[in-house]
């Protein structure tokens, strides 16, 4: 599992050091750099899985970096680099140069052996995009095995996991939704409708076979009918992605999403928050990005009423634009946070003082 990640010369930081534990969120302000420790991560795991020295700036992922001078931080134009450090102080570093029109990155120093994390086999690697697929009639089908099926950046796989592991994969005891029945069977298909019903709404889903490469899903509400994705809406399409990769995802393998609040009521983002939660507690590395306090307090919950995460288990980088560097807050054993920042999720607050400023002053 990763334990610190640092970032040279890429984008806005010269040179800057993220801790990282089992449930790490990064928030905070719109341009301060939180996407850009998440698109580290996939250029890593490019890299990677390329072999050949070179990296794609534009199309994994869905990326549209530009070319390398787009990346390239302007006090250390020289190069761009990545570290990784593991648990047991275990360290993999990446140095990518380039032309600056250049489209791609080359590869000048790599480690042999990458971590566990970004290995292709057992879903270790799974990356959800904010920019997820909202209700389709069809989704598209990946030429993979089963053992090689993941949900996809922008949840575009989703039909063909259910379809494929539905009825065949046993979800993990500590991923199961709350409230299951002893006698419910742990199978990914009933896991995932459970935890979407907990987190959108009450709702069934059933995955068609793929048909000339595309597969497609339908839903049903309790004692409703089978409606096909665009009768049902975009918060069950935007979560079930999330559910599913993190249902999935392997023991000791990265799961990012960003954006896991998207479209979903604040009752359902609290739950998601949960969720992420209970996946981090099972041996799964998760990296969420948000803006949604809902979602940070379903996960202080988990932690300190739940007792589902350790508070030394979860930590929060939060970005300001002040110029100052990311701020790292700890959690407490109760779900507290041990140093509240400004302008950290603290605009509920703020609105409710202003309106009670007004209604005394009448």
């Amino acid at each position: 599992m990763i334990r610190k990640l640092e970032i040279n010369g890429f984008k806005k930081f010269s040179n800057q050091a993220f801790e990282m534990a089992p449930l790490t969120i990064l928030a905070g302000m719109n341009g301060s750099g939180k996407t850009s420790v998440v698109h580290s991560l996939l250029l890593i795991r490019e890299a990677i899985q390329r072999g050949d020295h070179l990296v794609q700036l534009n199309g994994p992922f869905s990326l549209e970096l530009g070319t390398f001078e787009d990346i390239q931080n302007w006090s250390v134009p020289e190069s761009v680099s990545f570290q990784l450090t593991e648990q047991d102080d275990s360290m993999y570093t990446w140095v990518f140069t380039g032309s600056q029109t250049a489209l791609y990155a080359e590869v000048q120093a790599s480690s042999q052996t990458p971590p566990s994390a970004f290995s292709a086999r057992g879903r270790n690697f799974q990356y959800l995009s904010a920019e997820r697929l909202g209700p389709r009639s069809t989704l598209s089908c990946a030429a993979l095995p089963p053992e090689l099926l993941e949900v996809g950046s922008r949840g575009e796989y989703s039909a063909q996991v259910l379809y494929t592991l539905g009825s065949n994969m046993v979800v993990n005891e500590l991923r199961r939704c709350p409230g299951a029945a002893d006698d419910d069977a742990p199978l990914l298909k009933f896991e995932a409708e459970r935890w979407l019903s907990l987190i959108a709404r009450p709702v069934q889903i059933d995955a068609e076979p793929p048909t000339a490469g595309v597969s497609s899903l339908r839903f049903r509400v309790p004692e409703g009918e089978w409606v096909r994705p665009p009768n049902m809406g975009f918060g069950v399409t935007y979560a079930l992605p999330v559910v599913l990769a993190g249902l999935t995802a392997g023991k000791g393998g990265l799961l990012i999403v960003e954006n896991p609040e998207a479209h979903l009521h604040p009752s359902g983002q609290s739950k998601m928050g949960h969720f992420l939660a209970t996946i981090a507690a099972d041996g799964v590395q998760v990296l969420v990005e948000t803006h949604s306090d809902h979602v940070l307090n379903g996960i202080r919950r988990a932690i300190g009423e739940y007792r589902i995460l350790p508070s030394s288990q979860a930590t929060v980088h939060y970005f300001d634009v002040n110029g100052t560097p990311p701020q790292n807050l700890s959690f407490t054993e109760t779900g507290g946070i041990d140093s509240w920042p400004s302008g950290f999720f603290d605009q509920y607050q703020l609105d409710i003082a202003a309106l009670t400023r007004i209604r005394r002053s009448r």
